[in-house]
């Protein structure tokens, strides 16, 4: 499902025209990634908790060209679906 499809089929549920809907979805993206940014993490109840995870510097190899590099630590992106959103998957 793509964000445009998302909007519409919102859009129908709620009534609210898709141009709204699409600044509102756009305006809680943004947020949450702001927040993810200033390492804080986001919970909505009944879906998930957005955190971040730290990635320790680790050694990869280059197969093709026989070489080594060194990956730095960093962070990335991670969501936790809470029990509920499991439960309400798993039945369907």
């Amino acid at each position: 499902m793509t964000k445009i499809e998302l909007v519409k089929i919102a859009s129908q549920k709620t009534g609210i025209d898709q141009q709204t809907m699409l600044a509102a979805m756009e305006g809680i993206v943004d947020t949450l990634k702001e927040a993810l940014v200033q390492k804080e993490n986001v919970f909505i109840r009944g879906w998930g908790t957005w955190m971040l995870k730290h990635r320790a510097q680790k050694t990869a190899r280059n197969i093709s060209k026989n070489t080594t590099l060194v990956i730095e630590a960093h962070d990335v992106p991670y969501f936790k679906p809470c029990k509920e959103f499991l439960d309400t998957v798993a039945a369907s």
